[in-house]
């Protein structure tokens, strides 16, 4: 540890951090001065604290500057749109990254409230911004914060940008705050509320984004937006289209504490549980929950044999379908249309949109890149062939009015896809059922090792690291036929040993793929000191799939360290 850095930072230690300080424990105290923090998947995201590795009002302030001096360099346009999530401190790091950005010369917007994201990437677009910030750290628990930075098309910044905003960071001064003050910049000017007419224009934007304009009188749903930003906007979306809503009300206004939900994820089982409780009492005919800064959604419904929640690959498949069928029912659908999923997304979107006459793009993890395809098509004036955009972390979205997955939008969508399929006699999980027996099944599930200790990092990205030199003969009982190194970006074809580039931005991540059709992908997240293992495995049914998953993940076990905290499930 570098002591001298620490008594730097602990002479200047004061309110509200002093007793948040106090309450850590050594090993905490001394991972807040391990390393200083650097643009993940999405921006910077951390635990809130004092030291240069968590977020406060330093570290805070310092990304603001580097934001600043990028959009002020003379290469884009000076303005920035800030929004901020229901978390703790994350008003104040709104305001104190428009004071920051004022005082560099930059026109700031902020939202008066707590808003979804992609309200801030449509905000970006629409006011013709350079930039765009959210304050959040999405589906992490209550400990942590994050920034979210967004490039002059509303989407996430690419490698390019982020690179050149972080050099400007480290060029941050070690502990800068502003001078000036947040309502002393309102009176010049130098920051604005954004108006109401904005939240008008993005509702009117979602709401042409709906099949039909039929409204849905008489549909109930349980919604819960996980005491995040989406408890006005959803409802009040929803309410508009006829739809009845109900919301737990533990859960039903916003709160950092999360106490109601203290992992606010939605692709966690657990996120749902007080939405089932209140199911049981209004019996929906669906259930949703969007996690804290509302761009993610996931949704169950109530089976025979309890509720099933849908994964983000199932969800993601049902919304695909749906689409493609009632687009082209309704003699709508583009001559050349165009979907895009992540790579790790399951192949049977791929299955989907072929039927469709749909091509399907994979990219990189991250929703940045599915903007990117977006922006693509638009600078070929295409872009009205985008027909979806999911990612299988319950990221959706239709349309290019932003360049960023939106659960306003998705919960719209799933409302008039549920409508549509009960006047057809038809549940969510039949109409699943009923793809999986045209397409095939696919048995898909995620696992996350959350490493234990520096060391475990370590032995795991080593691990890592020799998987991409060197894939594996077999995995289970199939031989691995094809092994993408994305660090590279060189893929090989082990039957025949020809090498072909992966035609992908690089990432540290390792794609192995059998013979039988099984694959597992392995990638470090961006944002969590933890290892992602996105598994998959196609059958003639789902015991078939089940017995390849199975032997897929015992295979791939005994490739990594045995130690460290697993954490599994569907995707």
């Amino acid at each position: 540890m570098d002591f001298q850095k620490q008594r730097q930072w602990m002479a200047r230690l004061g309110p509200p951090w002093q007793e948040e300080w106090d309450n850590l424990g050594p090993r905490e105290q001394a991972a807040s001065f391990a390393g200083t923090l650097t643009f993940g998947t999405a921006g910077i995201r951390a635990k809130m604290g004092w030291g240069p590795a968590r977020l406060n009002d330093y570290t805070v302030a310092r990304t603001a500057w580097g934001i600043g001096a990028w959009l002020t360099e003379g290469k884009g346009n000076p303005r920035c749109a800030i929004g901020y999530d229901t978390r703790f401190h994350s008003e104040d790091f709104a305001r104190l990254c428009a004071r920051v950005l004022a005082q560099a010369g930059v026109s700031v917007y902020v939202f008066d409230r707590p808003v979804p994201t992609p309200m801030v990437s449509f905000a970006v677009r629409r006011l013709s911004c350079g930039a765009g910030i959210v304050i959040s750290a999405s589906h992490n628990t209550k400990e942590y914060n994050g920034i979210k930075c967004y490039g002059p098309d509303g989407g996430q910044m690419t490698g390019d940008q982020a690179a050149r905003v972080l050099d400007w960071i480290g060029k941050a001064p070690a502990f800068f705050l502003p001078e000036n003050d947040f309502a002393g910049e309102q009176e010049t000017g130098h920051i604005r509320w954004i108006s109401p007419d904005l939240l008008k224009a993005y509702y009117q934007a979602v709401r042409e984004q709906l099949e039909k304009p039929e409204r849905l009188p008489g549909l109930k749903v349980v919604y819960t937006p996980l005491c995040g930003a989406g408890w006005q906007a959803v409802p009040n979306l929803l309410e508009s289209l006829g739809v009845q809503v109900h919301m737990p009300p533990g859960q039903a206004v916003p709160s950092g504490a999360f106490a109601s939900c203290p992992i606010p994820n939605p692709e966690e089982e657990a996120a749902f549980c007080q939405a089932y409780r209140l199911a049981e009492a209004e019996a929906p005919a669906v259930i949703l929950a969007t996690d804290p800064d509302c761009d993610r959604l996931a949704a169950a419904e109530k089976t025979e044999n309890g509720y099933r929640k849908f994964t983000g690959n199932e969800l993601g498949c049902l919304l695909l379908d749906y689409l493609l069928s009632v687009e082209t029912q309704l003699g709508r659908l583009p001559e050349r249309p165009v979907a895009v999923c992540s790579l790790v997304s399951t192949p049977l979107a791929d299955a989907i949109a072929q039927a469709y006459g749909c091509r399907m793009v994979r990219v990189l993890t991250g929703f940045k890149y599915i903007g990117q395809e977006i922006e693509k098509l638009e600078h070929q004036g295409r872009s009205q062939d985008f027909v979806f955009g999911f990612e299988e972390s319950c990221g959706f979205l239709k349309g290019s009015y932003v360049r960023d997955k939106d659960g306003v939008l998705a919960a719209a969508l799933v409302c008039q896809m549920v409508s549509d399929y009960r006047a057809q006699g038809l549940s969510l999980q039949e109409k699943l059922q009923q793809l999986y027996a045209r397409f095939g099944y696919w048995e898909t599930q995620l696992e996350t090792r959350v490493y234990a200790s520096p060391e475990e990092e370590k032995q795991c990205l080593a691990a890592l690291q020799a998987l991409a030199g060197r894939a594996p003969a077999t995995l289970g009982q199939s031989p691995v036929v094809r092994a993408a190194d994305y660090r590279t970006g060189v893929q090989v074809f082990p039957d025949s040993g020809r090498r072909e580039p992966t035609g992908l931005p690089q990432e540290n991540m390792v794609g192995l793929w059998t013979k039988e059709g099984s694959r597992v992908f392995l990638r470090p997240s961006g944002t969590e000191p933890k290892l992602k293992l996105y598994y998959g495995a196609p059958g003639e049914d789902k015991d078939q799939a089940g017995t390849r998953m199975a032997q897929l993940r015992r295979a791939v076990e005994a490739l990594l360290p045995a130690r460290g905290e697993k954490k599994g499930g569907q995707l």
